[in-house]
């Protein structure tokens, strides 16, 4: 575990922008989180020292968002995720670290092509029906077990909706209330929980209502994609790193 001081102000970033990114623009930006840790830790401690703090931030969004949500998207994106869960779950123990490393860096690398490519004035998002939300759902399922880097593609598949900004971020925060609350019985069963690991996530809960509320704020005063930008172009320094990491392992 790291214990220096790069580590801790590196955590308590990564908490305020996911906290930001999460209650005010349906998440995206936390898949900083993870690959941001895990500059220090391995991956698998950088995830379970987030979920209880991406737990308490849900708490926080569902009721701030608890009228402006629609339960048929929730309905058609869950079986797809509880498999993706499974096959994370099914996972997670037998990961190298090193291998973990490069795939999250690579995983970051795409969002940020996904992002640009969604940027351009031409791209047109689609998603499609029960098929494709059972696809969507089931990558957000894995990536989310394994990195709680499942944001992408439940947004892909909502903004084919053309929901309302509020309606949007409200059936986000539903949608992984329900994935984060399922994840913690097979992280408790993989011993992820340990008394290190929770001391870390104690230790950084106070920037939660900070990032929380900062979140509430932005989404009604601000545009996403001037603020996505810049964290963005943290999650591309953030992808390289573990990239060179994980592949220097093997040199």
């Amino acid at each position: 575990m790291g214990t220096d001081l790069d580590f801790y102000v590196v955590c308590a970033l990564a908490v305020l922008i996911t906290g930001i990114s999460k209650s005010g623009f349906a998440g995206g930006l936390g898949v900083l989180a993870v690959p941001a840790m895990s500059l220090f830790v391995a991956p698998q401690t950088a995830a379970a020292i987030m979920l209880p703090i991406l737990c308490a931030m849900d708490v926080a969004n569902i009721w701030q968002y608890r009228r402006t949500w629609v339960r048929r998207y929730i309905t058609l994106l869950l079986p797809g995720a509880l498999a993706g869960l499974a096959l994370g779950a099914a996972t997670f123990r037998w990961l190298d670290a090193d291998l973990l490393r490069i795939g999250v860096g690579l995983l970051s690398l795409w969002f940020v092509v996904d992002y640009l490519m969604r940027a351009r004035p031409a791209a047109v998002v689609t998603g499609g029906g029960t098929a494709s939300a059972f696809g969507f759902g089931a990558l957000s399922g894995l990536t989310s077990f394994v990195a709680h880097a499942g944001g992408p593609p439940v947004k892909a598949f909502l903004l084919s909706r053309n929901l309302d900004k509020s309606t949007f971020v409200g059936t986000n925060s539903v949608f992984f209330f329900l994935m984060n609350q399922i994840k913690l019985v097979p992280y408790f069963l993989l011993g992820q929980f340990s008394i290190e690991n929770l001391s870390v996530s104690l230790m950084l809960a106070p920037f939660v209502p900070v990032g929380v509320l900062i979140g509430f704020r932005l989404h009604r005063l601000i545009s996403q994609d001037r603020f996505t930008a810049v964290v963005y172009a943290l999650l591309l320094v953030a992808g390289l790193k573990l990239l060179w990491d994980g592949l220097s392992a093997f040199a």
